[in-house]
């Protein structure tokens, strides 16, 4: 939505790349999951965070219109991305804690299709309140949904859990000297490198290490994650001898179980190079329509074709995983949904002219219905492959989290998913913009072939569920 949303308002493709900066909460989740895990309940973390969520976008809605409205909401949304963080850790520690293996397979197509459902209810529904009516009504609306989500979930979310620790609980817990002292020098360090990238200084070290260049302070956090993991995984069983003699850490029990898995190597380097393909893709599409002078008629297309294909691979997906097994799916989904960057690539050099006339223009010319059917067919596609892929992602991150703390284990494998997406992300509008849109997505999918080749040792370290008929 900020994509379609910060296009409209004129706001250059640079700086629509950086919104893939809203993924940071994504990849910094890792530090508060194993509180989710150890006091409360998912289902009340859940409902702690619905509300808040609702009453934002609220507050984006009035913002959104007023003249100097846009940072207050790109900064609000900032705030959101945060909370929506932490619904993430919840929600997904929800799922593996109530459902088994077997169960988490059968219910995989359902989650991914409701999943997908609410990514078209954005960009179907809200994006085409939005671009007809107004964005402030849009965002409200969006609002609306999230409250009445809450009232919903209050009173229908089944109780599946036994909490461990309560949850009122958990701020004294933050509150000992170890705890201050880590976040204090992580806040600083934090602060010291967002601060420290806009010096001249660090312009002039962009200059002597030229590798560096375009690495702005995300690009910084996300390279001390996967340092700390790989140190980590070094040293693994140094903090294995430590946490014998410290049985009761429960950050440190988290992070180092999550490492001492087989193949983590591999699965370490599959996980950061699966989405990049696609976080590039999504990261310029709806900005590719709005410039093709199809905005007016995204909205539709997104709920009228993408949603029913979105549902259809979702289910699929979860029908075929469960039939025939990850190992044997994986590749096959992951080919089809990064193929789709060639298609969006051939897409774009047919509406070549267009581009050209429509770019900025408020009154943009109709591209023909022979090219809007084309443009739908597209992204139909486009979704039935996402539905796919999304279904083996969920499955495969279920597979790699382990014991009690599976909140924390999804939550550090979706953090480093989140990697290259925030790389990707912030260079998705400089590329864009230097080499157009066409040559952009053919870039786009050579960068998804790292991914797609570590597939296949990673089928290896998969364990298989066995075959059934009646899963859905």
């Amino acid at each position: 939505m900020s994509s379609l949303f910060l296009r409209t308002q004129n706001v250059s493709l640079q700086s629509i790349g950086l919104t893939s900066l809203f993924s940071l909460p994504w990849i910094l989740k890792f530090l508060w999951a194993p509180l989710v895990d150890r006091f409360g309940t998912r289902r009340r973390w859940m409902l702690l965070v619905q509300l808040p969520l609702g009453v934002l976008f609220i507050a984006v809605g009035l913002f959104s219109s007023l003249p100097w409205g846009i940072p207050v909401t790109a900064f609000l949304l900032l705030t959101g991305a945060f909370l929506a963080a932490t619904h993430d850790v919840a929600i997904d520690g929800y799922y593996l804690a109530a459902l088994d293996e077997k169960e988490q397979a059968k219910f995989v197509g359902d989650r991914v299709m409701a999943y997908r459902i609410a990514m078209m209810t954005g960009t179907g529904l809200i994006t085409t309140i939005g671009t007809r009516i107004g964005w402030s009504p849009a965002f409200a609306t969006a609002g609306i949904f999230l409250v009445v989500a809450f009232l919903y979930h209050r009173i229908f979310l089944p109780r599946s859990e036994t909490e461990i620790l309560p949850l009122r609980q958990a701020l004294p817990a933050l509150m000992n000297r170890k705890v201050v002292f880590g976040t204090t020098v992580i806040s600083a360090v934090v602060l010291g490198l967002y601060f420290g990238v806009k010096t001249s200084w660090y312009a002039g070290l962009q200059k002597v290490f030229p590798l560096i260049k375009g690495v702005g302070f995300a690009g910084w956090i996300s390279l001390l994650l996967l340092a700390g993991l790989i140190a980590v995984g070094l040293l693994r069983r140094s903090i294995t001898a430590w946490l014998d003699r410290h049985p009761d850490s429960f950050y440190a029990q988290a992070f180092s179980s999550f490492m001492e898995q087989r193949h983590i190597g591999i699965i370490l380097a599959f996980v950061i190079f699966l989405r990049t393909g696609e976080f590039l893709l999504s990261n310029m599409v709806t900005s590719f329509m709005v410039d093709a002078g199809i905005k007016h008629h995204y909205g539709w297309i997104q709920a009228a074709i993408g949603l029913p294909a979105s549902i259809g691979g979702a289910l699929l997906g979860g029908y075929l995983i469960s039939r025939w097994s990850l190992k044997k799916v994986l590749f096959p989904f992951l080919f089809l949904q990064n193929g789709t960057n060639l298609i969006y690539m051939a897409l774009a050099f047919a509406l070549q002219k267009y581009l050209l006339v429509n770019t900025g223009n408020s009154t943009p010319e109709p591209i023909g219905a022979f090219n809007l059917a084309a443009v739908a067919a597209v992204q139909g596609f486009d979704q039935f492959a996402g539905g796919l892929g999304t279904s083996v992602l969920m499955t495969f991150l279920m597979r790699i989290c382990k014991g009690k703390f599976k909140a924390a284990h999804y939550a550090i494998g979706s953090g480093l998913m989140s990697i290259s997406g925030l790389f990707t992300g912030v260079a998705s509008g400089f590329i864009a913009a230097r080499f157009g849109y066409a040559v952009f997505f053919g870039i786009s999918f050579v960068l998804s072939i790292p991914g797609m080749v570590l597939a296949i040792p990673v089928m290896k370290t998969t364990t298989p569920l066995p075959a059934s008929r009646g899963l859905h």
